[in-house]
């Protein structure tokens, strides 16, 4: 992977995310409804906790024993047994479908369609997050299949401060973080209005 990134905003996080292929899939798996810097620091507190990440390591132990891993405190997300569940899925998945390798979900895609569609397939990725994950390859870790930017949709588009492929400093963080506010009043907004209907 080529690219620096500041998701943690926390150095020793920030590089492990930028070389480890599942460090970045499991912190994009942890990022909801925690703040997304705490999210983004979670691989390398797992790691420290039971060595090296490896998809094929993590696949073969006990989902309980994950779970516990996970609530040490302190905990690696508010809701240490469900995602210790997912994260364990989707390792489960890395190995028998990608041979243990996080980084061939995106090295074998030919298209940016694809692209999506191998982390839509994966656990923890809905569309709206698998479309974010495509955004933040292609904008900053120059993974650019063909239609990459299409697949990313919305998130994709340049200079927008919408999501996690926008953060590239502080700055940028608190760009995006202004805007998610905004995207949860308004919605909150509508919401209200439909009540009163």
């Amino acid at each position: 992977m080529m690219g620096t990134l500041t998701l943690a905003q926390d150095p020793p996080s920030d590089e492990l995310l930028s070389t480890n292929p599942l460090a970045l899939l499991i912190g994009m798996v942890l990022d909801q409804q925690i703040p997304l810097e705490w999210a983004f620091k979670g691989p390398l507190m797992l790691q420290e906790r039971i060595g090296e990440l490896d998809a094929a390591d993590i696949a073969g132990r006990d989902p309980e024993a994950l779970a516990k891993v996970f609530a040490e405190r302190p905990a690696l997300h508010r809701y240490p047994g469900s995602m210790a569940r997912r994260v364990h899925e989707l390792c489960t998945r890395i190995v028998e479908k990608y041979d243990g390798d996080p980084a061939a979900v995106w090295t074998t895609a030919p298209t940016g369609e694809q692209l999506y569609k191998g982390i839509r397939n994966l656990p923890g990725f809905g569309e709206q997050k698998a479309r974010i994950f495509v955004a933040l390859l292609g904008k900053q870790l120059g993974v650019r299949p063909r239609g990459w930017q299409a697949a990313a949709g919305e998130y994709g588009k340049a200079g927008s401060y919408m999501s996690v492929a926008d953060i590239v400093d502080e700055p940028s963080l608190g760009r995006v973080r202004q805007y998610k506010q905004s995207k949860k009043a308004a919605a909150k907004a509508e919401k209200a209005a439909n009540t009163e209907k």
